[in-house]
């Protein structure tokens, strides 16, 4: 049925007039909405009346009904991605039968969905009309997160009885059933909604804890019933296509769903102890993944020696820092960069992070001989422009990623040092002569994540006399180039709490780098004496300010705090 037969049928029924009517028509045809939805939110005509009208329509009858009278078990038969898309949800399930409330039944794509997701069930679907107030009602249903999983484990209780002792095929058939796919749906919502970056499920004597780390802090968020623990991990294997039966060594896999209409990766990590098996699952959101370099905190004189290292047409950017410091994202920012219909980029990643459209991205996989190294003599064969390799950790794949560099290939790739002065150090230690490294080492960036001040909460403070003594005397401390960027007057900035940050005075978190950049005079000190000292003087002369100072005036730009810099600047 066409939106201008309920057009005509409402001006036949002189509840709109013809005037009302062509713009009516004109407006859908011309942003391609649904007649109903304008209908509805310009209040033309009552929703009770329209849809009325559509009943007798279409001959499908009109259902009334409110979110307490559907049963969470129902609900979830259809996903909640498929039911915001095609505006259908489950409303009742008798024996065979599946009454499903469609705001379109007219929808042939969303009829095929229906008839599709009713076979995977071996269920009769039945349907009824609704509302789209009543839609939306119900869609809310979704996202309750603790009324959800109270209603949930009130069901679980009777199935967690009858399945106990639980043998592996058991595992599979209770897990697939809800509501622990319910459980754990409400558990990955809730950390991708808190912006959590992973999930800890661990089991304790009496129950099982569920933790999240938000902005690199792991906060205690819900405790469920111990006994629960083994479907819980049973149902995240499934999804991770792991071996449900193998509980004495670590599995590592991954799996992807949609939140809110993004696509979310979620890479899991199984691990045994005393008291079962721990779970950690890494949440990849392509959203907080793929970042400029401004909204990494790569500014001023960083971005400048970044952009240029990733003009040039060869050579190495090496990216250091420890595990967690964000090394990757920036690795990716560069991607995003280099990323152009005439350059070939492939990379080299374990695992793969963040998928980006248009670069060729590998797994690697040491446990069937795939390393980083073997993934590196095949990937020069596929005429590569850019290389990126994940990790160097040993000589080879250093040897590897140096011989690609120097034979007309940008490669990028991360190391483990603690700033960037020690990345030629290291280098040395993996086996590189010192005379390879200047004419393929463009740049080497090191770096630290502080978290961000909230800035609807974060209050404006004077600096006590030893705070701003301290800052100052790093500040002057910057080499002549920058000092003048450096302020001699100024306010730091405190957490307070707010709604926005839940109370915790930060949101998210931000960069703080050190770039050097190769240049003849770093080129004869590596090929005379590439001490730390040294190269710590040619640093200074080419203008590079460290992790610390980027910090310090990031400070004094109330983006973060002196404590979470002086946290970070320890670690070196």
């Amino acid at each position: 049925m066409s939106d201008l037969k309920i057009i005509e049928q409402l001006v036949k029924r002189g509840v709109l007039d013809k005037e009302k009517a062509t713009s009516l028509g004109y407006e859908t045809k011309k942003t391609g909405r649904k007649v109903e939805e304008a209908i509805v939110e310009k209040r033309i005509v009552p929703e009770n009346l329209l849809f009325k009208i559509k009943s007798e329509l279409l001959e499908v009858p009109l259902r009334e009904i409110y979110p307490e009278d559907v049963s969470l078990k129902t609900l979830e038969i259809i996903p909640e991605e498929s039911a915001r898309f095609y505006k259908m949800i489950a409303l009742t399930k008798e024996e065979n039968i599946l009454e499903v409330g469609m705001v379109y039944p007219e929808d042939l794509k969303a009829k095929e969905a229906l008839n599709f997701l009713a076979r995977q069930e071996k269920l009769s679907p039945k349907v009824s009309l609704i509302t789209i107030t009543t839609f939306n009602n119900l869609l809310r249903e979704y996202r309750t997160l603790k009324k959800e999983v109270s209603r949930a484990l009130e069901e679980l209780e009777v199935e967690i009885e009858e399945a106990i002792p639980l043998r592996a095929a058991e595992f599979e058939r209770l897990v697939e059933e809800a509501p622990i796919s319910k459980v754990v749906a409400v558990i990955l919502r809730h950390a991708v909604e808190g912006n959590a970056s992973d999930i800890h499920i661990e089991p304790l004597k009496d129950k099982l804890k569920v933790r999240f780390r938000v902005d690199g802090i792991l906060y205690p968020s819900i405790f469920l019933p111990i006994k629960i623990h083994p479907a819980v991990v049973s149902r995240i294997k499934i999804l991770a296509n792991l071996k449900i039966d193998e509980t004495r060594v670590p599995q590592d896999g991954r799996f992807s769903t949609k939140s809110g209409g993004t696509d979310i990766d979620f890479r899991v990590s199984t691990f045994p102890t005393t008291l079962g098996e721990k779970v950690v699952i890494r949440v990849l959101d392509p959203t907080t993944g793929l970042l400029s370099f401004d909204q990494l905190g790569i500014v001023g004189r960083n971005a400048d020696v970044l952009n240029e290292a990733a003009k040039k047409p060869f050579g190495m950017i090496l990216a250091t820092g420890p595990t967690g410091s964000g090394k990757t994202t920036t690795l990716y920012a560069v991607l995003r960069i280099l990323n152009k219909e005439g350059v070939n980029i492939v990379t080299l990643e374990d695992p793969v992070e963040y998928y980006i459209e248009g670069i060729n991205q590998s797994q690697i996989k040491p446990d069937i001989g795939y390393k980083f190294s073997t993934g590196l003599r095949h990937v020069v064969r596929q005429d590569p422009d850019v290389i990126m390799v994940g990790e160097i950790r040993d000589n080879e794949t250093a040897s590897l990623a140096i011989h690609a560099a120097l034979t007309g290939h940008l490669v990028l790739s991360t190391l483990h040092t603690t700033n960037a002065l020690g990345t030629i150090p290291r280098l040395i230690d993996l086996g590189i002569q010192s005379y390879l490294i200047p004419p393929t080492l463009n740049i080497s960036l090191a770096q630290r994540l502080v978290r961000r001040l909230c800035p609807e909460c974060k209050k404006k403070i004077k600096p006590p006399q030893k705070i701003k003594d301290l800052i100052l005397k790093e500040l002057e401390a910057m080499p002549d180039s920058t000092k003048t960027k450096a302020p001699k007057n100024f306010s730091i900035y405190k957490p307070v709490g707010c709604k926005r940050c839940n109370f915790k005075g930060y949101v998210g978190r931000v960069g703080v780098f050190e770039v050097l950049g190769m240049t003849e005079e770093l080129s004869e000190i590596i090929l005379k004496e590439p001490s730390e000292y040294k190269i710590m003087e040619e640093a200074k002369r080419q203008g590079m300010i460290t992790m610390k100072q980027d910090g310090f005036l990031k400070v004094t730009e109330g983006i973060t705090t002196i404590d979470e810099v002086l946290k970070v600047a320890e670690e070196k």
